[in-house]
């Protein structure tokens, strides 16, 4: 049977991984890389058992990736070889310290519509296949790296990123956070609107200033309601801000690390900033780079925003951002020894998973068993579809999420279902494409097979499209055998042929699967298409019927009843599984 952990999810500072992996060798370099719409940059390191990361390299290079994109939704000629020359450069770096390679991209590729010309270019020149990740996981991912270099693990704190396309607001006492968002306020989009080229004017800075507002409101009133003890500051515009205001205190920063900035010393930067109308006017600031000079005032006049609607006085510059927390990410789930159950959604992707299932009311008895079904008959027919366990942390996702929609209403549910998943803020730990095809598999759980009128299913790859026909396949039969939500069916096998494939059900002694066994082979089309055999089912009876406690309702904290209504045996024949 399928092995359920309830595992505490361990501090950001426990996740450097083991030097050695599961099977006693040593452990290769991991660099991990921050496509930024700025800069990218690269950290290189090595982990080190039972502390920090050894950092082997760091690099830094100017892109400004998300320039002059129409507001960001387009991607420009130069801007993409600027970006995939930097990623040769990484690739060369990585290959020299013989290190694995995880690359994310932010703000600017996430919003282009024409993102795919990068995406596809960067694996063909550099090697390096980039992950475009939601803005809830950015920040997941800043918070995971600020609490690696500040500190605040513990303490109710409050952790800011000002990026070039993106800003994100953390607040929590330890990971996964109380309050995670992405706002569309970055350094480089707010100059582009508001102050074209560097220039400053009065009218500007106050448009500037009133847009931030009203972006914040709903934002400020969260926040103050969560409450935090130190505000933690990311990336390089609050370092610029840190050096400026140490300036003014007449002090020379060696490192901006746990660096202050002071309201009332942000107050003054700012005032002396919009005074300069022309990037060239602010030459003078010490510890300025020249190449922030265009975007510096946008930056501040964000920062100085963010202080005054959420109460900030004094803010922590932290060292540690989006590439230090990918790479305590990637360490953990590359390194770590692999589960002995059946189980493989993370911790912190399975905890995501279900507080949102859970906030639709779903009924995570059936959602898990069925799944706990699907995920089995995955194992047993891997030697036909041939994916990964990666690809089943995706059908486990969906399997838990397929109903969620009927919060929305009954009535096309699996359409509900799908929007409620691509538009969530609160699934943690996947990336742009993951949760596309997480909704997707959703989607298809029940009536109609994939279309070519369904554009999200045909803008996919065509591997990705196999994936979304496989899981949702396989995700239907084992919804299919528990129709009753009586649990009926414990467990599947599966036996393949040249032809077909015949799925051994294993049912509790004296159990009734008629209705099971009937929508079962109702719900077969979809599994048989991706296959390419066709699929039967055998009825195997078990002596003793095992009680099963592994379910999330029945879990410390958990509802001790279902969370949702089970489905009355006067429906169970009026559709196909769901």
């Amino acid at each position: 049977m399928r092995v359920h952990r309830a595992a505490a999810v361990p501090s950001p500072l426990e996740f450097a991984a083991p030097t050695s992996s599961s099977d006693g060798r040593q452990s290769r370099a991991l660099a991990a890389i921050d496509v930024g719409t700025n800069s990218m940059h690269m950290v290189i390191a090595r982990a080190v058992p039972g502390g920090a990361p050894e950092i082997l390299a760091r690099e830094k290079l100017l892109v400004r990736l998300g320039s002059g994109g129409e507001d960001m939704t387009r991607l420009m000629p130069d801007a993409v070889d600027r970006a995939v020359a930097a990623l040769v450069e990484f690739r060369h770096i990585a290959d020299a310290h013989n290190a694995d390679v995880a690359a994310v991209a932010t703000s600017a590729i996430r919003e282009a519509q024409n993102q795919e010309q990068f995406l596809k270019r960067a694996s063909a020149e550099a090697r390096i296949e980039v992950e475009v990740i939601s803005g809830t996981e950015e920040a997941r991912l800043i918070h995971l790296g600020a609490m690696s270099a500040v500190p605040i693990a513990g303490r109710p704190h409050l952790v800011i990123d000002i990026g070039g396309g993106s800003t994100e607001v953390v607040i929590g006492d330890h990971a996964p956070a109380a309050l995670a968002r992405s706002l569309k306020l970055g350094h480089i989009r707010l100059t582009d609107r508001f102050f074209a080229g560097g220039a400053v004017t009065a009218g500007a800075v106050k448009a500037c200033r009133r847009h931030i507002k009203s972006s914040l409101a709903h934002l400020a009133g969260e926040a103050r309601s969560i409450g935090f003890d130190v505000a933690v500051g990311c990336s390089g515009t609050v370092a610029a801000l840190a050096t400026l205001c140490a300036a003014r205190r007449g002090e020379t920063l060696r490192t901006v690390a746990n660096a202050t900035i002071e309201r009332d010393e942000l107050d003054a930067v700012v005032k002396d900033l919009v005074s300069r109308p022309a990037p060239e006017d602010r030459s003078d600031l010490a510890g300025l780079d020249p190449a922030r000079r265009d975007v510096i005032v946008a930056g501040a006049v964000l920062l100085r925003q963010l202080f005054k609607a959420l109460g900030i006085r004094t803010m922590v510059a932290s060292t540690g951002a989006l590439r230090e927390g990918l790479l305590l990410d990637r360490f953990s789930r590359r390194d770590r020894a692999p589960d002995d159950g059946l189980h493989h959604l993370s911790d912190l992707r399975r905890s995501s998973v279900v507080a949102l299932a859970r906030s639709y009311h779903e009924d995570l008895i059936h959602a898990e068993h069925a799944t706990d079904l699907a995920l089995e008959l995955f194992d047993e027919t891997e030697p036909i579809h041939g994916l990964t366990i990666a690809d089943s942390e995706l059908l486990e996702a969906s399997g838990l999420l397929h109903n969620i929609g009927r919060f929305v209403a009954n009535s096309s549910h699996h359409k509900h279902s799908y929007y409620l998943i691509r538009h969530s803020e609160r699934l943690s730990g996947f990336n742009e494409n993951e949760l596309e095809l997480i909704a997707l598999v959703a989607r298809y759980h029940r009536r109609s097979k994939p279309l070519p009128s369904h554009h999200e299913y045909m803008a996919l790859s065509e591997a990705d499209r196999r994936r979304v026909r496989t899981l949702a396949g396989l995700l239907r039969v084992g919804i299919a055998l528990d129709r009753t939500y009586r649990r009926s069916v414990e467990r599947v096998a599966a036996a393949i042929g040249e032809d077909s494939v015949t799925i051994d059900v294993e049912v509790a002694s004296g159990a009734d699967v008629g209705i099971e066994l009937f929508t079962a082979r109702r719900s077969t089309a979809l599994l048989q298409e991706a296959l390419k055999r066709d699929v039967e089912f055998r009825v195997v009876e078990t002596a003793v019927q095992p009680q099963r406690f592994n379910h999330p309702a029945f879990r410390p904290g958990a509802a001790a009843t279902p969370l949702g209504p089970t489905e009355p045996e006067s429906a169970v024949l009026e559709s196909p599984a769901g």
